[in-house]
């Protein structure tokens, strides 16, 4: 099928399908909440996502990884080196230059010869045709990159302002990158704020699902205030990890943690009417996944200290059903004109609780503030 969808796209360079096709196998092997969701897209939207997921994982690899071995000099050095290659990737598409430039003719010649290139070369590539094909801001791929840096050094947040900051980086420019190439029907300056929300809605359930990964790597995610308000430290929760036992001030921090999660999702949940309808089935699938996940925290006794929690393919399989059927219902109504087609429309560049998805949104959490979010039209 990766043929299928670059042909779709009109990514017909050598280079850019091998690049495009590296970051698709990244998605399959990493992101499977992830890579069942994009395949409810359009075939020529499926390359840009993968390549957006294919970047991200690797900047995240270079901080992650407990298996590499390197150090955190060498990690840093690692980003950096990545950083500038990006920066000159992007610099090299608005100049018109595109895969031409810098050592293209070198990815050429493996790409012909049926060999990967190596190290980041492929996601790089694939991700600065991504933006320049979509107009995605270079801005958002900074701010990424400044979030992943800092963790290297910052293994804790004492707010939750302190931990928006970080995953506006992190989190929010991710669905404000996602957002030019699912489309809207909407300005999208209307539609960012809930792209941006839903981005920090997916990454604090990985936060909550993660915890016993993350004390082994030496951070702890949930904000320091979150846990005191229940009687947590990270000495406890460093206990509970080392012998397996539970604590109730435990439990309820992560009660908590889900609720300011779930708060997240209802802020991103207006967003899913103002994507383009062929769009909506990916994004929907991705929205009820990822908040199973707090349902499996919840069903399994919040032990995300000792193990994550998994939504059953079962469950699956029948939410990726359900968006086969949506996009059935979108592409007739796309065909018959019973949607609002989004500007640009076919450019290129251009089960019980899903109830709550028809649902008038809630209000913002009392107490709370959230960042201003500007995207271009």
């Amino acid at each position: 099928m990766t043929a299928r969808e670059l042909d779709a796209a009109g990514i017909t360079d050598p280079v850019l399908r091998a690049a495009y096709t590296h970051c698709r196998r990244l998605n399959a092997r990493h992101g499977r909440t992830y890579f069942l969701a994009t395949r409810l897209l359009p075939a020529d939207r499926r390359p840009a996502v993968h390549a957006l997921y294919g970047f991200a994982r690797w900047a995240d690899d270079i901080v992650d990884s407990l298996h590499s071995g390197a150090g955190p000099d060498e990690r840093a050095a690692a980003l950096t080196r990545l950083e500038e290659r990006l920066r000159r990737a992007l610099a090299g598409h608005r100049h018109g230059a595109g895969v031409r430039r810098g050592r293209a003719d070198e990815w050429r010649a493996r790409a012909g010869r049926g060999a990967p290139a190596a190290g980041d070369e492929p996601v790089v590539l694939a991700v600065a045709d991504t933006a320049a094909r979509y107009a995605i801001a270079p801005a958002h791929f900074g701010d990424f990159m400044a979030s992943m840096r800092s963790d290297l050094t910052v293994t804790g947040y004492a707010t939750y302002d302190d931990l928006r900051a970080y995953m506006h980086g992190s989190a929010a420019v991710i669905g404000l990158q996602m957002l030019p190439v699912l489309g809207t029907v909407t300005p999208r300056a209307q539609a960012a704020p809930h792209a941006a929300a839903l981005g920090v809605a997916f990454q604090l359930t990985n936060f909550l699902r993660d915890v016993g990964e993350d004390l082994d790597r030496g951070r702890v995610y949930l904000p320091a205030d979150l846990l005191a308000a229940h009687g947590v430290d990270r000495d406890l929760l460093r206990w509970s990890r080392a012998t397996g036992r539970t604590d109730a001030r435990i439990t309820a921090a992560l009660r908590a943690a889900e609720a300011l999660t779930r708060a997240v999702y209802r802020e991103a949940r207006p967003g899913l009417a103002m994507l383009d309808p062929v769009a909506r089935p990916c994004i929907r699938t991705a929205y009820v996944l990822y908040r199973g996940i707090l349902d499996a925290i919840a069903d399994d006794g919040y032990a995300v200290v000792h193990r994550r929690a998994v939504v059953p393919r079962r469950r699956r399989a029948a939410v990726a059903a359900g968006g086969l059927a949506r996009i059935a219902a979108a592409r007739l109504g796309a065909r018959y004109g019973t949607w609002p087609l989004p500007a640009g429309y076919g450019s290129r560049r251009a089960p019980a609780r899903d109830a709550e998805m028809t649902a008038a949104p809630a209000g913002r959490p009392p107490g709370r503030t959230w960042p201003d979010v500007k995207e271009p039209g």
